[in-house]
């Protein structure tokens, strides 16, 4: 005879299936509950956004912002070609999440809105809120950073730059597709990349002709990789009579017609599934050029420097997202008599982690106040900048898969399913080391600025100068690097830009950080007292002053 359900259950209740030692939702939590970005913000000159920092952090880690996130990577965008009668349309439809997402990013100055702003440090309050905004999802990042990023571009042209410019810099979010110059506020994308070069952008064979109308251009050729295919304009490289050039294309004609930008394609990526990437085909396309023909790649170099050092923030905001994640679980989870948390090797897993974290957090702001200060004409700001964002590039978005895979160990079998998020974070890592230059491009392009700038090595080492003497594996390391340069190749680029950003992040832990980071980061990263995976620090590592400090709340 079969039981009933109430007799399997017995007086014990559903026994089988009793909920015990499982994290509750982190959700609602303060993202910006992060010491090291709370001083960072305050030393980069910017302190004075905190407040609007620390609302955007709660918001940031509230259920219902990380309920958006979910959906929209669970309900990917779609391609409508054509609409029901057969006209093409080519439009790309979005879930409401997304929309909420980008409605509060630009809202909160997180889209090109500092450039409008004269206050000084405030591309280093977009930096900062971006690493809190980070905690929600990476996919709607990629809109607002080519949209901050083209404004100094555009700038080389300024009668477009006095058209578009007070638009691009709004703070509404307007999705409609119509006549740039009716809306609210606009987006810009950009279009690069070809299918036979990728970052070799020299090779691109879209064409360019010029018209009888003086700087307007027809554009005819393929684009493989454009991302955000609904922003409002885009910055696009094509070959003019006069050599590889830069043109602005919009969506929507000044007469209100639609411009040719046929999307043949969504691409199937591995992460960053929210945000849509295209390739549009070009076909009589209506644009403007920006800057001189034949100059190109000078015109679009400071949409690189940005973007660049948003690839930077938003693998440090990753890196921040998953140690907290992982702190989380590991707190509320207990095995083999003790919870995670007080178990010595997850704990210095955790400390592992989190002077990883602290390191990319305070690098990121530094390079958002060098920018912020070089923007506003500080000449060897601007030294700084141009190597330490290559070497940073490189390295930070280099760590972000290997952390982010590590962070997910931490929950074990709970954080390979999907309900987790953290594969989610997993998935997404990869792509901030390959967006916008390639770990190789990004080393060559240090050896490149290190040989025909010769102002940014002195800069670079200036910038360890202020830690002379702190520390002895760092001065050692200053040394290494001395003798690195005198002996720098393409063959051995990627282990000279790895020295530079570590001997980079070390001088400023050593300046800025409490002793115990400063001493651990220098004995594993510097000194050799480190294995080759995370959880790997020294018997001596100050591991609960570390976890401590980096888990909001204290590390218990």
């Amino acid at each position: 005879m079969v039981s009933t359900p109430d007799e399997q259950q017995g007086h014990g209740g559903s026994a089988t299936h009793d909920v015990t030692n499982q994290a509750p939702p982190l959700a609602p939590y303060d993202a910006s509950d992060d010491t090291a970005l709370l001083e960072g913000l305050r030393r980069e000159g910017a302190g004075w956004a905190e407040a609007d920092l620390r609302r955007l952090g709660r918001q940031a880690g509230s259920a219902r912002a990380q309920e958006w996130a979910d959906l929209a990577n669970r309900y990917e965008p779609e391609l409508r070609t054509h609409d029901r009668y057969g006209n093409r349309v080519d439009e790309v439809e979005f879930h409401p999440s997304w929309h909420h997402l980008m409605r509060t990013a630009i809202a909160e100055g997180l889209a090109a809105s500092p450039w409008a702003d004269d206050r000084p440090g405030a591309h280093v309050v977009r930096s900062a809120g971006g690493l809190v905004w980070g905690h929600t999802e990476a996919g709607h990042g990629c809109p607002t950073s080519m949209t901050y990023a083209a404004v100094p571009a555009l700038r080389r042209q300024p009668e477009l730059a006095k058209l578009y410019e007070p638009l691009l810099t709004s703070r509404e979010y307007d999705p409609a597709l119509r006549e740039p110059t009716e809306k609210r506020g606009l987006l810009a994308g950009m279009g690069m990349t070809e299918k036979q070069g990728g970052s070799d952008v020299r090779t691109n064979t879209t064409a360019a002709t010029p018209t009888a109308e003086p700087g307007v251009y027809t554009l005819r050729g393929h684009k493989w990789f454009t991302s955000a295919p609904m922003c409002d304009v885009f910055l696009v490289l094509a070959q003019a009579p006069g050599g590889l050039s830069c043109f602005l294309v919009p969506r929507v004609l000044p007469d209100g017609t639609r411009n040719t930008f046929r999307i043949q394609r969504l691409k199937d990526k591995l992460g960053n599934r929210s945000n849509a990437s295209c390739e549009p085909e070009f076909d009589g396309t209506v644009s403007w050029l920006v800057g001189p023909e034949g100059q190109g790649v000078k015109t679009i170099i400071e949409m690189v420097n940005c973007t660049r050092l948003d690839c930077v923030m938003m693998s440090a905001a990753l890196m921040r997202k998953s140690l907290v994640e992982a702190g989380h679980h590991a707190r509320h989870r207990s095995a083999f008599g003790a919870r995670l948390v007080d178990q010595p090797l997850m704990r210095n897993v955790l400390a592992d982690l989190a002077l990883e974290s602290e390191a990319a957090t305070t690098l990121t702001l530094r390079l958002a106040g060098a920018a912020d200060r070089a923007i506003r004409g500080d000449a060897g700001e601007a030294a700084f900048r141009r190597i330490a964002t290559a070497v940073s590039k490189y390295w930070v978005t280099k760590r972000g898969p290997a952390f982010t895979a590590e962070a997910l160990e931490c929950l074990g079998g709970n954080g390979y399913v999907e309900d987790s998020g953290m594969p989610r974070h997993y998935r997404e890592a990869p792509l901030l080391s390959i967006w916008e230059g390639s770990g190789n491009v990004n080393a060559l392009d240090v050896l490149r600025a290190l040989s025909r700038e010769p102002g940014t090595a002195e800069a670079l080492f200036g910038e360890f100068a202020l830690a002379r003497g702190a520390d002895a594996r760092l001065d050692a390391a200053v040394t290494r690097l001395r003798t690195g340069l005198s002996e720098a190749s393409p063959t051995t680029a990627r282990r000279l830009v790895e020295q530079m950003a570590l001997t980079l992040q070390a001088s400023l832990l050593v300046r800025h950080a409490p002793p115990a980071i400063a001493d651990a980061f220098c004995a594993t990263r510097l000194g050799g007292d480190w294995g080759h995976a995370f959880g790997t620090l020294p018997q001596s590592a100050g591991l609960d002053a570390i976890v401590e400090r980096a888990l909001p709340g204290g590390g218990r």
